[in-house]
């Protein structure tokens, strides 16, 4: 079945790459563990928002609003209810994909800017019920010391799982976009009046495309709640958006891989360049500017045009 989608030549580089993230908990110094943890759980929900941006063509400008859905659904089963763990990890990514339905049959109707200003708009609401409600959700303050078991409770157990969970996702991501979906979502995001005009159910499509990606944000909530043990609702304001969209630019909007590049970038400034100056976005800023007048395709795009890796090349040609 997945014959034409998987091979073993294909695979090896990235299986590689997944056996060596498996072994470096013991060998290298624990903040350097914890930054690699944040990159995984940055790099899905970059992944998540790529799929509705980079391979659907909509305009999804308030994506945060989801990944904080998510992390507050967790973080109040667990507080507030005597529910299991594994509840609210469930629950988490329904709970974003119920709120990205909701909101996305509200803008599906609307194109391209006037379809991300009014998610904005909405996304905010959530924002604001989040930052106002704080007999349930704390305010400005978030919910901190989020219990979580034993088996998940140490850094290097919580790297392993959010590593696992992040493959799993990943594998998911990619056969959805070698779909006959993920093909017609593409088909959308270049000529949708075509798409139309031939019988595609455009806005069908496209709220399906919303849904499993606001799925996937609510599992990258899920997953930095076990990381930090606490939630606070500037996960849910449109700044962080935009810094998600950031990730999608730097890695490459028409690849795979390029919103795990573009968000290893982004954490490893802020991480490393924030510990010299506070001006770590003034770095960014510059980055940016260098990267649309020399790399508009992304990091990810340019190696895959000029050195034409075989793992870029695979990942190029099932995106034209």
């Amino acid at each position: 079945m997945f014959k034409g989608i998987f091979s073993i030549k294909k695979s090896l580089p990235y299986v590689g790459i997944f056996v060596t993230l498996l072994i470096l908990p013991p060998i290298i110094p624990r903040f350097y563990i914890y930054i690699l943890a944040v990159i995984f759980v940055t790099a899905l929900l970059a992944m998540s928002l790529n799929m509705v941006v980079g391979h659907g063509g909509l305009f999804q400008f308030h994506h945060g609003a989801f990944y904080g859905v998510g992390a507050y659904t967790v973080a109040l089963i667990l507080t507030k209810t005597s529910l299991p763990l594994w509840v609210g990890f469930i629950a988490g990514p329904f709970a974003a994909a119920l709120a990205g339905l909701l909101i996305g049959i509200f803008c599906v109707r609307l194109t391209r800017l006037y379809f991300g200003m009014l998610q904005i708009s909405l996304g905010s609401l959530l924002w604001a019920l989040v930052f106002r409600w704080y007999s349930l959700t704390g305010g400005d303050d978030g919910i901190h010391g989020i219990p979580m078991p034993p088996f998940i409770s140490s850094q290097n157990s919580a790297y392993y799982f959010i590593l696992i969970v992040l493959v799993i996702c990943l594998i998911v991501m990619y056969l959805i976009l070698k779909s006959p979906f993920g093909v017609t979502l593409r088909a959308i995001r270049d000529n949708p009046e075509r798409c139309e005009a031939i019988g595609i159910n455009v806005r069908r499509h496209q709220l399906i495309g919303i849904v499993i990606a606001t799925f996937f944000a609510g599992i990258s909530g899920v997953l930095f709640v076990l990381l930090e043990g606490s939630v606070f609702p500037d996960l849910l304001f449109w700044v962080y958006s935009l810094e998600i969209f950031i990730m999608c630019l730097l890695g490459g909007w028409f690849t795979f891989a390029g919103p795990i590049i573009g968000a290893a970038i982004m954490v490893s400034l802020r991480t490393f360049v924030g510990i010299y100056t506070d001006y770590w976005t003034l770095v960014l800023g510059i980055l940016l500017i260098l990267l649309i007048f020399f790399l508009p395709e992304g990091v990810w795009g340019y190696i895959v045009e000029k050195f034409g890796s075989r793992a870029g090349e695979a990942v190029e040609e099932e995106n034209k």
